[in-house]
């Protein structure tokens, strides 16, 4: 389970910075000391290290670099997710297909370029450590061009949704969960297409994760757009 699911409700979003550059992890920090709802707790100037703080320090969300020495950023939001240990924002200045699926196959819970405005940085972290995705614009297009291309695999998926649901054990109600993952709804928004409370969406989102072994939201979403599971289809818990 990860550090954003436990934190006290009211408390400060704990944020570890992880770049190779100094001066980036001080503007980074800047701006994330202007919002009284976020503290730094660490940083990190290469992957290895950005591991080990992040057991040691158990940040809510850690911005991760890419390329950094030693153990590079994909690397090391793979090894923070496994773990559980918090959400990652993949912070980058490289805008290429390699890295955007690479670190939403690492279980990234987000994908920003640096050129980000500070305003859309906090409130990134903000959705993130509420278990929310955040995607930069310029990654959309391309990773809603993927979907396009999952879902014309999909019907070739042995055995399609029926599969996914019944190797998952998913409920109705998680199915229909995981089908609006896949349509990129927040938490918000499939309380509100669901009738359910915002607690319980969360509730279901954790169990859908832990059923199917995924670390981050995205990485549930790939999974229905690739199987061919859609929703809401029931209408009760």
């Amino acid at each position: 389970m990860s550090a954003a699911t436990t934190r006290p409700e009211g408390a400060p979003v704990r944020v570890l910075i992880a770049d190779d550059h100094a001066a980036i992890r001080a503007g980074l920090r800047l701006i994330l000391d202007s919002a009284p709802d976020l503290v730094v707790v660490g940083e990190a100037a290469d992957g290895g290290v950005a591991v080990g703080n992040t057991a040691a320090l158990r940040p809510d969300v850690v911005l991760m670099d890419v390329r950094m020495p030693g153990l590079d950023g994909l690397a090391a939001t793979a090894a923070i997710t496994r773990a559980g240990a918090a959400q990652v924002l993949v912070l980058t200045t490289f805008d290429v297909d390699e890295y955007v699926f690479g670190a939403l196959r690492a279980g990234a819970a987000g994908f920003l370029l640096k050129t980000v405005e500070p305003a859309e940085l906090l409130e990134a972290v903000r959705r993130v450590a509420a278990g929310d995705a955040v995607l930069a614009p310029e990654a959309t297009r391309r990773l809603l061009d993927a979907f396009v291309a999952l879902d014309r695999r999909a019907g070739e998926h042995p055995g399609g949704p029926a599969a996914v649901v019944s190797e998952a054990g998913l409920t109705g109600r998680e199915t229909d969960v995981l089908g609006l993952l896949g349509q990129g709804l927040s938490n918000q928004q499939i309380s509100a297409r669901l009738r359910i409370s915002l607690g319980t969406t969360k509730t279901h989102v954790s169990r859908v994760l832990a059923k199917l072994g995924c670390a981050s939201r995205t990485q549930a979403a790939v999974l229905a757009r690739e199987r061919g599971v859609t929703g809401p289809r029931t209408l009760t818990d």
